[in-house]
Formats: structure tokens, C-alpha cells, sequence
């Protein structure tokens, strides 16, 4: 997004019919114009920063969450293959775990939704 050229006034040698007094209120109100929407473009890039880094952290507690599950589920199948009688149980506890990652990914997006 470009920003509001500055505004130098018009003066009577450029064929305006503005007065110098006129012209320099325009200037002014243009310069302050321009200003704002200078404020305006800093404030939604802050904004955009913020939300990026949300996102941010959001992948990373999703990217270890699946990192911890996948070591469980790896952890499951190799006890239920050591002891088929207890797969049932262990199948339960996995899924236990799994829930218990999602609820931390999930907690996650709303502190840091707050944040925001």
C-alpha cells in the first residue's frame, strides 16, 4: 500500500487561484492525511505480525502434539505385540493420550487467541 503523497501547496505561481493562506491549510490537512494513514498501515502491520505469530505457535504445539503421538501409538503397537492380551487396554490408553495432545493444541489457540 502506498502512502498519500505530501502535499507542498499551491502556490500562485502555479496558476492556482488558491490563496497562500488557503493553501496552506491544505497542506495541513493533507500532511495530517497522510500521517494517519501512516499510523493506520503501522497498526494492521503490527496487527498482521501478531496474528503470524499465533499461527505460529499454534504449529508448533501441533507439530510436537503429533511428535508425542505418533511416539505413543509406536509405543502401543510395540507393547501390544509383547502382550496381545492387553492390546484392548493399551488401545485405550493411546486413544487417552491422543485426546489429551488435542486438548492441549486446542488450549493452546485459545490462550493465544486472547492474546491477540
Amino acid at each position: 500500500m502506498s502512502l498519500p503523497v505530501q502535499f507542498t501547496g499551491y502556490g500562485n505561481s502555479s496558476g492556482s487561484s488558491l490563496a497562500p493562506r488557503t493553501a496552506r491549510a491544505l497542506g495541513r490537512q493533507l500532511g495530517g492525511i497522510a500521517a494517519s494513514a501512516a499510523v493506520d498501515v503501522a497498526r494492521i502491520d503490527a496487527a498482521v505480525q501478531r496474528r503470524e505469530a499465533i499461527a505460529d505457535g499454534i504449529t508448533s504445539v501441533a507439530g510436537r502434539a503429533m511428535q508425542h503421538v505418533a511416539m505413543g501409538s509406536q509405543a502401543e503397537q510395540t507393547f501390544a505385540q509383547a502382550v496381545p492380551h492387553a492390546s484392548g487396554r493399551l488401545a485405550a490408553v493411546a486413544d487417552a493420550h491422543a485426546i489429551a495432545m488435542t486438548s492441549v493444541v486446542m488450549d493452546t489457540a485459545r490462550a493465544l487467541g486472547r492474546l491477540a
